[in-house]
């Protein structure tokens, strides 16, 4: 596979982050993508590269599936645009609701659709609130969230994200009751001689005194995602959502789940709900459910949150929520299709025959110096990036090491990303081959040994 032109090597640190420094891309430029093939993308130089994140964690059937190209194009022929509202509803928008609650997580029975993770998050608080009031509970407001989650860049979801670059600058949190509790990231987090299930214990007890301090009537929902993605693909340590989800029913406080990166197979299991053994009362899900190739979203509620919703309106009156595209006919009808891809090709036992050879060659970056730890599960993982394996002491922030090791990986013909932390991560897509997966991480270790013959260079350790 072609490496980059030296010539157009760039420092492209300004796309390894999800924020932007909008100066060194006035002066470079950004990496120009022309087409994609299955599992590769090109520049507009010609050079291909394996994309290592589905694109943003989303392009789950990779970036050349005719049969949803085809969906649009038939949606776009037959009815190019419908609202929902005022009790009209584009039919394909009913199809694909009909299909989204078939496969989701018991007892989740009602959608409601929007564009993005962002929307739907938001919406999710908004549902919270209008359910409380509907209650007679009216001070039951506050969201619990957790330091490293992302939940989306709204004024509102960029509150519940837990990473700084998602507030600062922006007069971020808003004043609205959210609390962030510790992520439950057990190499960073555990205690000397703590066990995982010892850790999990700690945290849903700093969950229960923080709702003990605020007041169990002032608190409404936690969001939480199955495993924290953009937060460095932290997976929750064992009994972790057991022991949460506990306090949360004694206390009567909703969980929504973000999925939004977990859905739709991710995780080894059509959600990640189901791989760590989740009951939310909320699910939110987007990227994944169209394969990215359209923009939309989905806020899923049980029956019971729905009906004391539907009865609020005697006194509450118009339910006044939505967007002009929710349910908008053309990505319902590619995201309608990604379903019947995903069940006729059964992607989910196809992730699962991969994962093995993904993990095992992940969990082999965790032998290299840099490496202080490599984890994920399914088609998911990091390698955090330590100066210290034993002390797990991290390198300095303005070394910027992970942003190095993306910046050789792209040279070798590879896209990844990195996360603040000295994490980089990996999500590529589902339909992702043995081969391509050892194509993958081959590149990702000679990244990884050109990054150790320049912290050398800088003596930084390691």
């Amino acid at each position: 596979m072609p490496a980059i032109n030296s010539a157009e090597a760039r420092d492209a640190t300004y796309h390894l982050h999800p924020y932007t420094n909008l100066r060194q891309l006035e002066r470079d430029g950004p990496l120009a993508i022309d087409r994609g093939e299955g599992v590769f993308v090109v520049d507009t130089q010609g050079n291909r590269y394996l994309e290592g994140m589905a694109g943003l964690w989303c392009t789950s059937l990779g970036f050349s599936e005719p049969r949803l190209a085809e969906a649009a194009y038939r949606q776009l022929k037959t009815l190019p645009f419908y609202h929902s509202f005022a009790a009209k509803v584009a039919s394909i928008t009913t199809e694909l609701a009909e299909r989204l609650i078939g496969i989701a997580p018991k007892p989740l029975a009602r959608v409601i659709f929007a564009c993005s993770g962002s929307e739907s998050n938001d919406t999710a608080i908004k549902m919270v609130w209008y359910y409380n009031n509907a209650r007679g509970k009216t001070a039951k407001k506050k969201i619990i969230s957790r330091r490293r989650g992302y939940h989306g860049v709204t004024a509102l979801t960029a509150s519940l994200t837990g990473l700084p670059y998602a507030q600062n600058g922006f007069d971020l949190p808003l004043g609205v009751g959210i609390f962030h509790l510790d992520a439950p990231h057990f190499y960073r987090g555990g205690l000397p001689g703590e066990s995982e299930e010892d850790f999990a214990t700690r945290l849903a007890a700093q969950l229960e005194d923080l709702i003990l301090a605020e007041g169990a009537d002032t608190i409404g929902a936690m969001i939480a995602e199955p495993l924290m993605g953009a937060g460095g693909v932290i997976l929750p340590p064992a009994t972790y959502f057991e022991k949460i989800q506990a306090v949360l029913r004694r206390h009567d406080i909703l969980l929504i789940a973000d999925e939004v990166i977990c859905g739709f197979g991710r995780t080894g299991s059509m959600f990640g709900c189901e791989t760590f053994g989740i009951r939310p009362d909320m699910m939110v899900v987007a990227k994944a459910l169209s394969s990215g190739y359209q923009p939309i979203s989905a806020l899923m509620v049980t029956d019971a949150i729905y009906q004391v919703v539907a009865d609020a309106g005697a006194t509450l009156g118009l339910f006044g929520h939505g967007y002009t595209y929710s349910g908008h006919p053309v990505p319902a009808a590619v995201a309608l299709e990604t379903l019947k891809i995903y069940e006729e090709r059964d992607i989910v036992a196809r992730v699962r025959d991969v994962a093995p050879h993904f993990q095992a060659r992940i969990r082999k970056l965790g032998q290299h110096p840099l490496v202080g730890e490599a984890r994920g599960i399914g088609l998911i993982g990091a390698i955090e990036l330590v100066a210290d394996k034993a002390s797990r002491q991290s390198y300095p922030a303005s070394a910027a090491i992970a942003p190095y090791v993306v910046k050789q990986a792209q040279a070798h013909g590879l896209i990844i990303r990195s996360v603040p932390g000295d994490i980089v991560v990996f999500s590529p897509p589902l339909v992702i081959s043995d081969a391509e997966i050892d194509i993958m991480f081959d590149a990702v270790t000679q990244a990884l040994d050109d990054t150790l013959a320049h912290v050398r260079t800088l003596h930084l350790g390691a």
